[in-house]
């Protein structure tokens, strides 16, 4: 689904975010909010994507180093 540089853009954007919006004191914005979750949301969906297909099919993980 993301690759590793992807997850981890999306999780320095959710850090910067959440710094952001707190010394602006923006957290309490529904918009800012949403878009926090969502981040937040893609970044576990994906880690559990990843551990999933990795543990259905350890041959393709295996023959593709």
């Amino acid at each position: 689904m993301l690759t590793d540089k992807q997850s981890l853009l999306l999780c320095g954007l959710m850090a910067g975010g959440i710094l952001v919006g707190g010394v602006l004191d923006i957290l309490k914005n529904f918009i800012v909010l949403t878009i926090l979750t969502i981040i937040f949301l893609t970044v576990v969906i994906n880690l559990f994507y990843s551990k999933m297909t990795s543990k259905e099919d350890p041959e393709n993980r295996n023959n593709s180093k």
